[in-house]
C-alpha cells in the first residue's frame, strides 16, 4: 500500500546491506579508498572502526566485490569463539575442512594454501567483522596469522572491522605488538545534514521515486538529520515510519509534523529535547535577570551615595566660605537683625522689645537687592505699627568701642533717641 501510494518499486529504506543503495559520504569514500590502497600495496594488516549502523559492513561488501576477480576473499562475522574455532572457520571458507587437527596443524594447512595462491598470483583477503568481540587470545592468533609472508610481500591481507571499543582495545599495552602491525586505521564519521538529504534522495531514486517534487520537505529532512545523528541505520528507521504514517494520513509530501510524530513513536526524545530546551531558556532568562538585578541596585546605591557626597561637600564649602567672607560681604549679610516688636510690649527703660521674634538673616545676593528689601520691610512696619531695630555691622561696633575707649562718647542709638 505504501509503495503504490508513493509510486515506488520497492522499499527504499530497508534493513539489509544492499550494494545498490550504497551511498558514499566523504568519510565513507575516504575509508574505502584507504582500504583499497592498503590491499593493493600489500600492507598486510588494517582496521576499520565505526559506530553501529554507520554502514561499515556495506563498505566491506563493496570492497570485497571490487576484489572478487583478483583475490580470494573471506568474510568472518562469528567472533564469539575460541582461537581454534576462528581458524577452522577461516579454512572452511577457503575450502579446507579439517575437524580433527589442533591449532598447529591448522596453521600448517593455512600456510600451504597461502603459498599456493601466491604462486598463482592471487591474494587472500580476510575480513573479520565485529572484531571488538574477539578475546585477547583470538587477537593474538590474528597477529600470528599476519606473520605469513615472503621476502617481498605478505601472503594474506587482514582487515579488522568493529565498533569504537575495538579501537580502545587496540591501544591497550597488552596488544602493543598487534597495534604496531596496523599500517592503516580507517574510520567512518556520521553524515552531515547535507549528506543526509542526499542519502535520502538517493535511496528514493533507486527505489523508483521519479516525481520532481521532493518527498520530504526541507524542514523534515533537517529534523531527520538532527535526531538520527547522521547514522544511516537511524535514518532508514525514521524514514520508513514516516512513509507509513504519511500514507495513512494521506500526505503526498511528508512534512515536519509527521516526522515529529514518528520520532515520538520511536522514543527518540523529541518532547524531552523540547522540554530541555525550554528549561535551558528559562534558566538562561533567570540567570540574566539575576545578573541585571544587582546592577540596578548598585546603580541606585551609587546615586544615593553621590547625592550624599554632594551634600557633605556643600556643607563643608559653606562652613569654610562663611568664616572667610570679606568685611563688606559679611556686613551686608549681617547688617540687619530684624526684630518685630509691638508698641504695647516695648520697654521704655531698655528700649528693647519684651516680646520679639527670632532674628532672621535675609537671603540676598547683592547690596541693591538688600536695600530694596529693607525699604519694603520698613514701609510695611510703619503701616502695621511695628518697629525695626537696626543692628550695626560688626565693623561699626568695633569702631564705636574704639571711640569710647579714646574718651569720645558714642552717638546715641535709635532706640535711645
Amino acid at each position: 500500500m505504501v509503495l503504490n501510494y508513493y509510486n515506488l518499486r520497492e522499499q527504499p529504506f530497508g534493513v539489509t546491506s544492499d550494494p545498490r543503495y550504497l551511498f558514499l559520504g566523504a568519510s565513507h569514500r575516504e575509508a574505502l579508498a584507504s582500504l583499497s590502497y592498503g590491499i593493493e600495496s600489500r600492507r598486510g594488516f588494517m582496521s576499520l572502526i565505526a559506530k553501529p549502523g554507520m554502514g561499515k559492513t556495506t563498505i566491506l561488501f563493496q570492497l570485497l566485490s571490487q576484489l572478487a576477480e583478483s583475490a580470494r576473499t573471506v568474510f568472518l562475522f562469528q567472533t564469539l569463539c575460541t582461537p581454534e574455532s576462528l581458524l577452522r572457520d577461516l579454512l572452511k571458507d577457503l575450502g579446507v575442512v579439517d575437524d580433527a587437527g589442533d591449532v598447529r596443524h591448522l596453521q600448517e594447512q593455512l600456510n600451504r594454501l597461502l603459498v599456493a595462491e601466491a604462486r598463482q598470483g592471487r591474494r587472500v583477503v580476510v575480513v573479520i567483522d565485529e572484531a571488538q568481540n574477539l578475546d585477547d587470545s583470538a587477537l593474538e592468533l590474528v597477529r600470528m596469522l599476519s606473520n605469513f609472508e615472503t621476502t617481498s610481500h605478505k601472503l594474506m591481507e587482514i582487515i579488522l572491522a568493529g565498533q569504537p571499543q575495538l579501537g580502545e582495545r587496540l591501544t591497550s599495552p597488552q596488544l602493543l605488538q598487534l597495534r604496531q602491525r596496523l599500517s592503516i586505521s580507517a574510520r567512518i564519521q556520521p553524515l552531515s545534514v547535507f549528506e543526509t538529504r542526499l542519502y535520502m534522495r538517493h535511496r528514493l531514486q533507486v527505489a523508483g521515486y521519479e516525481s520532481k517534487a521532493p518527498l520530504f520537505t526541507p524542514k523534515a529532512e533537517v529534523l531527520i538529520a538532527q535526531y538520527s545523528e547522521g547514522i544511516p541505520r537511524n535514518i532508514n528507521n525514521i524514514c520508513f515510519n514516516a512513509l507509513s504514517l504519511g500514507c495513512v494520513s494521506k500526505q503526498k509530501c511528508i512534512g515536519e509534523e509527521v516526522v515529529r510524530e514518528c520520532l515520538n513513536d520511536l522514543d527518540l526524545g523529541v518532547d524531552g529535547a523540547n522540554d530541555a530546551d525550554e528549561q535551558q531558556r528559562a534558566g538562561h532568562d533567570s540567570a540574566v535577570f539575576s545578573m541585571r538585578k544587582p546592577a540596578k541596585v548598585s546603580h541606585r546605591r551609587f546615586a544615593w551615595n553621590g547625592r550624599l557626597a554632594v551634600c557633605v561637600a556643600l556643607a563643608v564649602l559653606l562652613c569654610f566660605t562663611g568664616g572667610r567672607q570679606s568685611p563688606r560681604a559679611n556686613g551686608s549679610r549681617t547688617l540687619l537683625g530684624i526684630t518685630a516688636t509691638s508698641h504695647r510690649g516695648t520697654s521704655p527703660a531698655s528700649g528693647m522689645a519684651a516680646d520679639h521674634a527670632s532674628p532672621k538673616v535675609p537671603d540676598v545676593d547683592s547690596e541693591g537687592e538688600l536695600r530694596t528689601k529693607m525699604e519694603s520691610a520698613t514701609s510695611d512696619n510703619e503701616t502695621s505699627g511695628t518697629s525695626l531695630t537696626v543692628l550695626s555691622p560688626p565693623g561699626d561696633r568695633d569702631s564705636s568701642r574704639d571711640q569710647t575707649a579714646n574718651g569720645r562718647a558714642a552717638p546715641p542709638s535709635s532706640a535711645q533717641k
